[in-house]
């Protein structure tokens, strides 16, 4: 019996048919061993030992495969083919070293590039050992991302409260974002105008031709800059009449593009299919590792984490009879197509992205949601690589004024033959090109005539945000982590709450502005592009062999950990100072009225700067506490409010009093009126301050709303916003609603369903009151109904506002109404009435208080708290404590 190892159960399952009953095949579930948490993980004064750790699901897996070792005659080590595949298989021949169940047993290495009965079994005939050049590659980057992250991390939360975390390629992907938007802040918008107008000649259709020169020069993009301008290159148009100058016509022929990388995969995906990179890769490996047709598990696509872009030679045999088969043979180029890549590393090796039988068309496999999608999107990109160039005429059209006043401009482009464009073009589908249009066939001389003479307003647009699509190509250009680390990499910033995503696009949160403010003052190096990118340079060469993993992290470490230390010293306000420096054009813009941006605007000589707490950074005033004017770090603009009572929303009709909207260090808020305590209420976070109005803000402050009476027994039911939600509640259950406008509009019968439900399922503070054990009516001359509970302590009993436990042996269930009464008196005699606890806490935080009370009082006072103190254990506890250490 041969024990294959592969990561996942569905890979299992599949090559396990292909390979038959004398094999056993097993899933590692991924790593089996990382790197603890913790200091001391990676240690450089021991020439960076690294101590490997398996978690409890990790030791299981470790300890179920050495048992199935034992039973078997051979090890074959089949994980993925790359970097992390390698080093799975190595951690797991570690851990089974150290098991010493290896002895006498064959170990080979097998890696596919397709789970196909083909390739698995062309795979088992070639076997070969660990590669330790990629698992030395894997051992750098490890070390590397620990070191960064642990020593870097812990000197920003020291020196920049709430921040989360620092990464060697995290940071710097960060930095692209946050860089993006400080150019879109920055970007001034430039006015320009163009004239276009509606051409016809004799003959063929209408067209749109634009004027490009006027009074014989040539127009510049801002030539026309203004109304007026524009206006008079209108009339000039108008007053012309127009020929035919010139007609050119060119062929042009477009190739396809290479078949998918992980980079370009992602790429698409986002722009065709709107997935995130996450999402992309979670679809493919599903899409790898088989998936169910008709009974039969097949691998559909090659293995989906490389930057090769070439394809098998069989593989491309297919791919061009299928072409001919569906599109015919003009469709099929004379030669075949071979594509390669710039990448300069490991994974180049591996095929590019395609499907593992290319005669499996999509339509056929009854794929369903975004397997079908993106199975869809890889065959045709592979398909059409392998396709005849399109071929497009384009076609320009110069129109000249007899007078010598006016030029326009016409261009098109029609598709002679559509070539790859018949099955796939890249990019949006719905992204057409502005040329793309029939001109008519016309000669130099030909009389045009013009209408619909038009003048339009533009503005210069600053860059785009990018995108998931365009910020992984950005990465890859500048060559900054690998296409297999991009998934990771934009997850953790969101994660983190550096950044989040509008529209699709990445915003940079105010955490990650400063995060990467710190470390473009403190740790530049460590987050320039072209040192990143050297870097991952470097690593390529150790996967090649060409240097030393321990090298490479020695010469890192010496300049690193330096950089490290000379922040000990480093004091908050230090760092406040640079940050406010680095961030000041966005936290303090110049309003143009020639006053300082940083001037409070509630105290007259205060100034504004960067403050921190445990929440995070905000904005405050220097004259602290007298003046204690605050607001977020966002700059204010006109989604928010300046300052405190910055805007003024209206009256609330029932009281006379203002209603404003306020941003406070914790996020926009509105408040009624003004005074010690006004009556405040936070917006949520799916309301927009620019959005909120009068009526708006009166819901909120209406909170919380009484639904009515519950029909039990009377007590009400009320809807409010707390921390995790809109809820309802009654007694000591809460229910959580849908959402936020079910708090103003639930009723009465929702309200006690829900409440029913809550207490029919359970939960922390939620569930339904238990039932007494006994319960003890009032007397007729009066005093409290009295009931013994079961509590988490054992059977106590309560009248309501006291409770008392019962002596240990006592039978709650023999307990008399006087016995029990006589311990709550004992209890309110030790502690007072209402009170469970001896208040030892809070007469010690009650210090200010204690002036104005009597000695002989303070010392009745002090009395229970002492008898209480003397009854706890903890005492006993000390010398053991003390005798660990």
């Amino acid at each position: 019996m041969h024990l294959v190892v592969v990561e996942s159960p569905a890979k299992a399952k599949t090559i396990n048919k292909y390979l038959g009953s004398h094999y056993d095949v097993v899933a590692s579930f991924g790593h089996v061993r990382d790197l603890p948490s913790k200091d001391g993980s990676v240690r450089p004064d021991e020439d960076f030992a690294m101590v490997w750790e398996a978690d409890s699901k990790g030791a299981a897996r470790i300890r179920d495969i050495a048992e199935r070792v034992k039973k078997a005659d051979s090890l074959i080590l089949a994980t993925d083919p790359d970097r992390e595949g390698e080093a799975i298989s190595w951690h797991l021949l570690e851990a089974l070293k150290a098991r010493k169940v290896l002895k006498d047993k064959a170990i080979s290495r097998v890696t596919f590039n397709a789970i196909t009965k083909e390739s698995v079994l062309a795979a088992m005939a070639n076997p070969r050992q660990i590669d330790q050049e990629l698992v030395d590659a894997y051992l750098a980057r490890r070390a590397l991302d620990y070191l960064v992250g642990f020593n870097l991390s812990p000197v920003l939360w020291r020196k920049l409260p709430g921040s989360r975390s620092a990464g060697r390629v995290q940071s710097v992907a960060l930095r692209l974002v946050v860089e993006r938007e400080m150019e879109i802040e920055r970007f001034k918008p430039r006015e320009y105008w163009t004239v276009t107008a509606q051409a016809k000649a004799d003959i063929g259709v209408p067209f749109e031709a634009r004027l490009v020169s006027l009074d014989g020069k040539k127009l510049d993009k801002f030539d026309l800059a203004d109304a007026a301008s524009a206006e008079a290159a209108k009339q000039a148009v108008m007053a012309g009449q127009f020929e035919v100058a010139s007609l050119e016509a060119k062929p042009l022929k477009r190739s396809p593009a290479p078949p998918f990388t992980t980079s370009t995969l992602q790429q698409e995906a986002s722009r065709k299919l709107g997935f995130n990179a996450q999402r992309t890769m979670q679809v493919a490996q599903k899409l790898y590792e088989g998936v169910d047709i008709g009974g039969e598990t097949l691998g559909l696509i090659t293995y989906m984490r490389t930057d090769g872009v070439a394809m098998d030679q069989a593989a491309i045999l297919q791919c061009r009879a299928v072409i001919g088969e569906r599109f015919g043979s003009e469709f099929v180029p004379e030669k075949p197509r071979y594509y390669s890549s710039k990448a300069k590393n490991a994974q180049e090796a591996h095929e590019a992205i395609r499907p593992t039988d290319p005669h499996r068309h999509p339509s056929k496999l009854r794929l369903e949601g975004d397997m079908a999608k993106l199975y869809e999107l890889i065959w045709k990109r592979a398909i059409a690589s392998q396709m005849e160039q399109a071929i497009v005429e384009r076609t320009t059209i110069d129109l000249i004024d007899t007078k010598g006043r006016a030029g326009l401009r016409a261009t098109g482009q029609v598709i002679l033959f559509d070539g790859f464009l018949a099955l796939y073009q890249e990019g949006r589908d719905d992204e057409a090109d502005e040329d793309s249009r029939r001109l008519p066939n016309l000669r130099a001389g030909d009389k045009v005539k013009t209408s619909d003479i038009t003048s339009t307003q533009h503005f210069t647009e600053p860059p785009p945000r990018y995108s998931e699509a365009t910020l992984v190509k950005k990465m890859e250009e500048l060559g900054i982590g690998r296409p297999s680390t991009y998934a990771s990499i934009l997850t953790v910033l969101r994660d983190r709450d550096y950044v989040h995503m509008d529209k699709n696009r990445f915003i940079p949160d105010d955490k990650g502005r400063l995060v990467t403010a710190f470390l473009e003052n403190f740790f530049s190096k460590y987050v320039e592009y072209d040192f990143t990118a050297d870097l991952e340079q470097r690593l390529d060469l150790v996967s090649s062999g060409d240097l030393g993993w321990r090298i490479l992290l020695r010469e890192f470490w010496e300049d690193f950990s330096r950089a490290i230390a000379d922040t000990g010293d480093l004091r908050t306000s230090q760092v406040l100072d640079a940050i406010n420096e680095s961030l000041g054009p966005h936290i303090f813009p110049d309003k143009g009225d020639g006053k300082d941006p940083r001037a409070c605007p509630t105290c007259t000589d205060g100034r504004l700067s960067l403050k921190t707490s445990k929440f995070g950074a905000f904005i405050g005033c220097s004259n602290y506490p007298e003046c204690r004017y605050t607001r977020q770090l966002t700059a204010p603009g006109a989604d928010a409010p300046e300052a405190s009572g910055d805007r003024q929303l209206g009256l609330d009709p029932e009281s006379g009093l203002d209603v404003w909207l306020k941003a406070g260090r914790f996020g926009p808020y509105v408040q009624l009126g003004e005074g010690e305590k006004p009556k405040r209420a936070s917006l949520p976070k799916s309301w927009a301050a620019s959005d909120l109005d009068l009526a708006r803000a009166l819901r909120l402050l209406s909170l919380p709303r009484t639904v009515g009476a519950h029909p039990e027994d009377g007590e009400p039911i009320v809807a409010n916003l707390g921390r995790f939600g809109p809820y309802v509640q009654h007694a000591k259950t809460y229910a959580n609603i849908g959402t936020i406008e079910d708090v103003f509009e639930i009723g009465l019968n929702r309200a006690v369903a829900v409440l029913a439900e809550k207490r029919a399922g359970g939960g922390r503070n939620q569930r339904a009151a238990p039932a007494a054990l006994q319960e003890f009516a009032a007397p007729e001359g009066g005093g409290p109904v009295i009931k013994v509970m079961s509590g988490r302590y054992g059977p106590y009993v309560t009248d309501g506002t006291t409770n008392a436990t019962l002596p240990k042996g006592a039978d709650p269930a023999t307990l008399t109404r006087d016995a029990a009464l006589a311990l709550i008196e004992a209890r309110i005699a030790v502690v007072g009435v209402g009170k469970k606890k001896p208040a030892a806490k809070k007469a010690a935080a009650a210090k200010p208080a204690a002036k104005k009370v009597t000695k002989a009082k303070a010392a009745t006072k002090k009395a229970p708290t002492q008898k209480a103190t003397a009854k706890k254990p903890a005492a006993k506890k000390a010398p053991t404590k003390a005798a660990k250490a």
